[in-house]
């Protein structure tokens, strides 16, 4: 299992490559819903940021096969 240190790594790698390689999907991201925790105590919690880093992917990769490879 990843560290949360690696995953909020990971989420701010994806979304600086979709800022800067995508940005006409960037302008989408605020939309994403995220919770920072779904429980009673209010801190990051891992499973919902894997959650969050998952939808991210999708996004980007849908996006690509949508919007890019179809320009091809």
């Amino acid at each position: 299992m990843k560290k949360l240190s690696k995953i909020m790594q990971e989420v701010m790698e994806i979304t600086a490559e979709i800022e800067t390689k995508y940005p006409e999907l960037y302008k989408y991201l605020d939309e994403t819903p995220f919770h920072v925790c779904r429980s009673e105590v209010k801190e990051i919690c891992k499973d919902d940021l894997e959650e969050y880093l998952q939808t991210l992917n999708e996004q980007l990769q849908h996006h690509i096969q949508t919007h890019i490879n179809s320009k091809t």
